[in-house]
């Protein structure tokens, strides 16, 4: 087999694929009941005619020893059980799709990096440790968590406008809070945003691929 790394991105509405070789990317929806199992027949669909020895799987929710901890929740179901090294008879790297994002972005110091999309991602990068941060879910304001505000949900339940104020916001206080020498925003729902926050730059989505490739080549140690 010709080496070679296929990075893929898995998010709530599309599987998006990219070759180390090859400029091309290629997608396919996913949604609330795509499973694990849909997702290694749909790689392997997409890319059938490109060859790899490694690979690399961007995917919601905490990942630790190359195995999910928890069902993602915009998808369906089989993750947590699902051995992707297994399936795809290669070497594999599970990696939780806001670190995949956030290696890529990395250029020195400590870097925080969120992920607006459907939900909320979260990763912190020092030097060539990568560590996705489970912060979407915490309590923010009254009933709702940082997710319900700055997520899909919360961008449609609050409008624009208000949806970027709790933008600003929680990107300060999880700067603080982490001692952050910078903060990347990328996701879905960057371009709503009409103001970066303090100390934060733009990220690009197709950086995940990017960030896929740097976990081989740049030796990224992923927790």
């Amino acid at each position: 087999m010709k080496p070679g790394i296929l990075a893929v991105d898995i998010g709530g509405k599309n599987l998006k694929i990219r070759h180390s070789d090859h400029e091309e990317r290629r997608k396919a929806p996913t949604g609330p009941d795509f499973s694990a199992q849909d997702a290694v027949t749909t790689i392997r669909e997409l890319a059938h005619d490109w060859s790899w020895d490694r690979l690399t799987i961007g995917c919601p929710g905490p990942i630790s020893n190359n195995r999910l901890l928890l069902e993602p929740h915009n998808l369906g179901g089989g993750w947590k059980d699902m051995d992707f090294a297994s399936a795809f008879d290669c070497e594999v790297r599970l990696v939780n799709d806001a670190v995949m994002q956030a290696i890529a972005s990395h250029a020195g110091g400590k870097m925080l990096f969120l992920g607006l999309g459907t939900g909320l991602g979260a990763a912190l990068v020092v030097e060539n440790i990568a560590m996705p941060l489970e912060v979407a879910h915490l309590p923010y304001r009254d009933k709702y968590t940082y997710e319900d505000c700055i997520g899909r949900r919360g961008l449609d339940r609050l409008g624009r406008k208000a949806w970027e104020e709790a933008v600003h916001d929680i990107t300060a206080r999880l700067r603080k809070a982490l001692v952050a020498d910078c903060v990347v925003i990328g996701g879905g729902a960057l371009k709503k945003l009409r103001h970066m926050p303090e100390h934060a730059t733009p990220g690009d989505n197709a950086n995940a691929f990017e960030g896929g490739f740097r976990v081989w080549r740049d030796h990224y140690r992923l927790f």
